[in-house]
C-alpha cells in the first residue's frame, strides 16, 4: 500500500516522458484523494497526455465523485474481483504515475518510521495505475481519477520490510504489499500492449533501481 508520494514538476515531465504539456503544474506532495497528475495515451490522436486528476479511482457506476471508499492503492491479484477496477483492467485502461519518490512505513522498530524510495539512476518512477473518466448524470462533466496497483512483496528483500506485521500471519505469509514500476524501455507495453503484455510488468521494483532511506526527522 501506498499513501504518499511527491509528484514531479511539469518541466521535469515534459523532459522524461515528453508528454503534452500540464498546465501550472509545480510539482505536489500527494495524498488520497488529492489532485495530481497521470500520463495515458491521448484518445483521439498519437502521443501521450499528462493529465490532471484525482487520486482514487471513481468507477463508472459511482452516483457522485466523492467516493468514501479507499481506492487510491489496487491489489493486482484482485483486480477482476472488484467492481471498481474490473472493466478498466480489461479496456486496457493503463496509466503511468510520475514519483519523484514515494514513501513506505517501517515498523522494524515497533514505530511507524517513514523510508524514502528513490530511482537509484536519479529518472522519476513511473508507477503502474489505472485510470477512469466518470461522468456526472445531472451535468454531464467528465472527471479523470485514478489508481495505483500493489503487488504482493513477501519475498522481496526491501518491501517485505515495510508495513506492520500482522501478528494473525506468519512472517511469510504478510501479503505486504509494494508498487509496481515500470522501466522506460516498457512503456509502451504497459500502455499499448495486451493484458498478457501488460501482467507480464506486474512485478515489486528490482533492488538495483531501489535508492532507500529513512525519511530525516525535521528539525
Amino acid at each position: 500500500m501506498c499513501t504518499k508520494y511527491q509528484s514531479p514538476s511539469e518541466r521535469a515531465l515534459q523532459q522524461h516522458f515528453h508528454t503534452a504539456p500540464v498546465v501550472d503544474w509545480p510539482g505536489a506532495a500527494m495524498y488520497p484523494r488529492a489532485p495530481g497528475v497521470f500520463i495515458r495515451p491521448l484518445r483521439t490522436a498519437a502521443g501521450l497526455a499528462c493529465l490532471l486528476g484525482r487520486w482514487g479511482l471513481i468507477p463508472s457506476f459511482a452516483n457522485t465523485a466523492d467516493v468514501r471508499f479507499a481506492t487510491y492503492n489496487a491489489r493486482f491479484e484482485e483486480l477482476l474481483d472488484k467492481p471498481s477496477y474490473r472493466m478498466p483492467w480489461l479496456r486496457g485502461q493503463r496509466c503511468l504515475i510520475p514519483a519523484d519518490s514515494f514513501d513506505e512505513p517501517c515498523w522494524e522498530t515497533g514505530r511507524n518510521v517513514w523510508w524514502r524510495f528513490r530511482r537509484r539512476d536519479g529518472v522519476p518512477w513511473a508507477l503502474a495505475g489505472l485510470w477512469n473518466a466518470w461522468i456526472d448524470r445531472a451535468t454531464g462533466e467528465s472527471i479523470e481519477s485514478y489508481t495505483m496497483l500493489t503487488v504482493n512483496a513477501d519475498e522481496h528483500p526491501l518491501m517485505r520490510r515495510m508495513h506492520k506485521p500482522d501478528p494473525a500471519f506468519a512472517a511469510n505469509a504478510q501479503d505486504k504489499r509494494s508498487v509496481v514500476a515500470i522501466d522506460r524501455e516498457a512503456y509502451e507495453h504497459w500502455l499499448y500492449g495486451s493484458l498478457a503484455d501488460a501482467t507480464a510488468l506486474v512485478q515489486a521494483p528490482p533492488m538495483d533501481w531501489i535508492e532507500a532511506a529513512p525519511v530525516p526527522k525535521a528539525s
